[in-house]
């Protein structure tokens, strides 16, 4: 275990990387704070479905609670940013906490119609109580403070960005932490064989539940990072199109490993953006085609063909063959 979670150069590129943006990019900051966003939210989907193996078709849920929590906190009083964000996370684990029991008993399919429900009963909620929500308009009136009382937010998206990625960082180490230890080892024998792991020691309730809660408060943080950075919250963080973007950057990044949300929302939003420029009309059409090649052909295939050339150098620095 602590082989493998002895840090290696390519995640320290990557994460030099990310931060070295707030430099390097100062116009794009807008579009890096969502790709950021989407790769926190990626990320807790993984915990889940690439470390315990449950798939979830309502992970927006999460996501929503968080985002709305955040922008009532804002509204009524609770503009720092870094409380706000805390609080929402507790908010979201603890509907994380109560939905985990429903998904205990159930098969593959059951639990895909109970998480899906969830998000459904959410989103109709937040449609209901427009007196709370703001409906189908959205929530107005939110107004966010500066971080820590000392930093504004700006027009460009700096700080926006600064804050994200800082969140997202710790909350990656924090994750990195947990998938390393003996707790996250159960999870694998979980995912491989509930039935065996249970006869060997290891409770799959206690399990489950636990990592269904933390990845409802990394979903909710996702979420209030959001609100807090656009200083608007609507029912679009509800819709199903959310949890669907979530499985469709683990699709492009590959789940289990943590870094395929974060490489995934990297992928997924400049193919959007660049398709979006390019062809308005149709860019869903080539979104899919690529996901169907990228599905034919097989990640690992395709990653294996575009790195061979860099082989040599790969062995050269102690990385892996391609």
């Amino acid at each position: 275990m602590r082989a493998k979670s002895a840090w290696r150069w390519p995640e320290i590129l990557f994460w030099l990387g990310a931060f070295g943006m707030i430099l390097l990019l100062p116009n794009r900051h807008l579009l890096l704070n969502e790709i950021v966003i989407l790769g926190l939210f990626a990320l807790s989907l993984d915990l889940i479905l690439g470390y315990a193996g449950i798939v979830s078709l309502g992970h927006a849920a999460f996501f929503g609670v968080g985002a709305y929590a955040a922008g009532l906190l804002a509204k009524h009083g609770i503009s720092e940013p870094v409380t706000g964000l805390v609080l929402s996370g507790t908010a979201a684990g603890l509907v994380g906490l109560l939905a985990s029991f429903m998904i205990l008993r159930g098969t593959d399919l059951t639990r895909l119609m109970v998480t899906l429900g969830v998000a459904l009963i959410l989103h109709e909620l937040a449609n209901r109580l427009d007196w709370l929500t703001g409906g189908a308009d959205g929530l107005l009136g939110v107004s966010v403070g500066p971080i820590l009382g000392r930093f504004d937010f700006d027009f460009a998206g700096t700080t926006a960005y600064v804050y994200s990625l800082t969140t997202a960082f710790l909350l990656f180490l924090l994750a990195r932490r947990i998938v390393h230890s003996p707790f996250g080892l159960s999870l694998k024998a979980l995912k491989e064989n509930r039935l065996r792991a249970a006869t060997i020691g290891i409770a799959p309730n206690r399990r489950i539940v636990a990592v269904y809660t933390l990845a409802a408060v990394y979903a909710g943080m996702a979420g209030a990072l959001l609100t807090q950075t656009t200083q608007f919250v609507s029912l679009e963080v509800l819709d199903f199109a959310r949890s669907a973007d979530a499985l469709l950057v683990l699709v492009i990044g590959g789940s289990g490993y943590l870094y395929g949300g974060l490489i995934g929302a990297i992928a997924f939003k400049l193919m959007k953006d660049t398709l979006s420029a390019m062809t308005p009309a149709y860019w869903i059409f080539w979104m899919g085609f690529i996901l169907v090649i990228l599905v034919l052909i097989g990640r690992d295939r395709l990653v294996a063909g575009l790195a061979r050339p860099f082989a040599p150098l790969l062995r050269r620095f102690g990385g892996r063959e391609p």
